[in-house]
């Protein structure tokens, strides 16, 4: 069945362009919102693209119901709205218009949990509801984003075709949409991509300021540095590189035409004003599964740190000044260091950040029994996505579709093995240098110990052990037995008897 007409429930940033898109491809956009200035914003967006015939407001959910019900069959609905209460509270109002067969696609950044939820709610009254998770932002929204919908076959076999038709275009044309799996496994797919985002974002901002503060390179030249990464070699046609070099060159309108970069605060707000959640869920995830993220949470934790900016210049008074990055000194080939050693690193640790959320992915995928094809959710990651980067999701998926393939282990895959190895040597260069002048770098550190301990079978972690079990005699294995099971161990030392009272004094 063609999709002729959509309800759409929130038109922030992205409830509007998906809105837009939708009236350029012929889709009528029936919308609600509470926000007076989202509507109107909404409208004059209509107006100035000639889109007013294909999208009308609607002041309250029955009259959308009732607008979307007029040429018969099933209705589809689209939430765009924070995430929480307000998915709850929608349902709410249009659930007595509701009828078996509707089809609800919840597009916002929830969690997967709550998706689960609802699904069994409206499942009895035969309402299906698609947890979707959508990337790209507000601009590949506007010309097709990546698309990650999960919920039961019925739901995503009527979906699929409409998906198909919004969703970003890969070089072939093929859509990045694929039919993920039942549950909440869309918005779990989603909650990963953003995790890896976060790894991503955090490791490229430490790249710019080596560059910056380091290497004293103008923004002009870091643009043509992140330029040129993002055109050939294991970064190419990465969004975030790619976007990094437009930021580095845009300069302000009027007023001597300062570089925009120049003005930004050091504050990244959205994982603690919970506007975002993406990325506390997916840390969350990562420590109940029991897998090693340590670039994911490093990123997350930094940005956290960079949120509370008066806290951190409260600290920096009190010591006088703080910890002042400075100039990398003894470089003798700079040209090799950035364009050799510090894209290396960079590389390696974005292949790690995907990495540890494809091994959260694949836990929870054993746990749930989603099913879930990791080819197919690469595919989805090609285009529209802000994890974006054709070089590692080529690498990746031609991982998966070998027989070399562990995908709960990854790095013992001979090929990611291979691109790790040759990058080590410049991931430690870098770290060692950016550490010397007081740089800061939590991603690139992360990944760089994640890469020796993960590939370590002598630890210091067996000094861990004995003091384990010397207080609290949680048992250990010995080496002569082999590495065997992450389970407990079947010895016991009594390194020193337990006491009385008495007897100790």
């Amino acid at each position: 069945m063609e999709v002729k007409q959509v309800g759409m429930i929130g038109t922030g940033s992205m409830g509007s362009m998906l809105s837009l898109l939708f009236a350029e491809l012929g889709i009528h956009t029936h919308f609600y919102d509470p926000s007076s200035q989202n509507v109107e914003v909404l409208q004059s967006y209509a107006r100035e693209t000639g889109h007013t015939d294909k999208i009308t407001y609607h002041s309250d959910h029955k009259s959308l119901c009732e607008a979307l019900g007029a040429t018969g069959g099933p209705r589809f609905f689209m939430f765009s709205i924070p995430h929480g209460a307000a998915a709850d509270k929608s349902i709410d109002a249009l659930e007595p218009y509701l009828e078996a067969g509707d089809l609800i696609m919840d597009a916002s950044n929830e969690q997967w949990h709550a998706t689960e939820r609802r699904q069994k709610r409206l499942e009895p009254r035969g309402v299906h509801y698609i947890g979707m998770g959508v990337s790209g932002g507000y601009q590949s929204a506007r010309h097709g984003p990546s698309i990650s919908p999960g919920g039961s076959k019925a739901a995503l076999d009527a979906a699929f075709p409409f998906l198909q038709r919004i969703a970003a275009k890969d070089w072939s044309g093929r859509p990045c949409v694929a039919k993920l799996g039942p549950g909440g496994s869309g918005h779990y797919v989603k909650m990963v991509h953003n995790g890896i985002e976060h790894g991503m974002m955090t490791a490229l901002s430490e790249a710019w300021a080596i560059l910056d503060a380091g290497l004293t390179m103008d923004y002009e030249e870091i643009g043509d540095v992140f330029e040129k990464w993002n055109t050939d070699g294991p970064l190419r046609n990465s969004y975030l590189v790619g976007i990094g070099a437009q930021i580095c060159r845009t300069r302000k309108r009027g007023d001597g035409g300062d570089f925009v970069l120049s003005h930004i605060r050091d504050k990244v707000v959205q994982d603690v004003d919970n506007s975002e959640g993406t990325g506390t869920w997916a840390v969350e995830e990562g420590v109940t599964l029991h897998v090693p993220h340590p670039t994911i949470a490093a990123s997350h934790i930094f940005r956290v740190a960079s949120a509370d900016a008066a806290k951190r210049e409260a600290v920096t008074k009190t010591l006088g000044g703080g910890i002042v990055p400075s100039k990398i000194n003894g470089i003798i080939d700079k040209r090799k260091f950035v364009h050799e050693d510090l894209r290396q690193a960079l590389y390696a640790s974005f292949l790690m950040s995907f990495v540890q959320g494809l091994h959260i992915l694949s836990r929870a995928n054993e746990q749930h029994d989603w099913q879930l094809n990791f080819v197919d959710v690469l595919y989805v990651w090609r285009r529209g996505c802000i994890i974006q980067s054709d070089y590692i999701v080529a690498l990746l998926e031609r991982v998966y579709l070998s027989e070399e393939c562990d995908e709960h282990n990854l790095l013992a895959c001979p090929t990611i093995a291979s691109e790790l190895q040759n990058a080590y040597l410049s991931l430690k260069t870098v770290v060692q240098q950016a550490l010397e002048a007081d740089l800061h770098v939590p991603a690139l550190s992360a990944s760089l110990e994640y890469y020796k301990y993960s590939g370590s079978a002598n630890l210091p972690t067996s000094f861990e052990e004995a003091e384990l079990d010397y207080f609290g005699a949680h048992m250990y294995d010995l080496k002569t037995e082999g590495p065997g099971k992450p389970e407990t161990g079947s010895h016991h030392f009594e390194w020193k008897p337990a006491r009385g009272v008495q007897e100790e004094q």
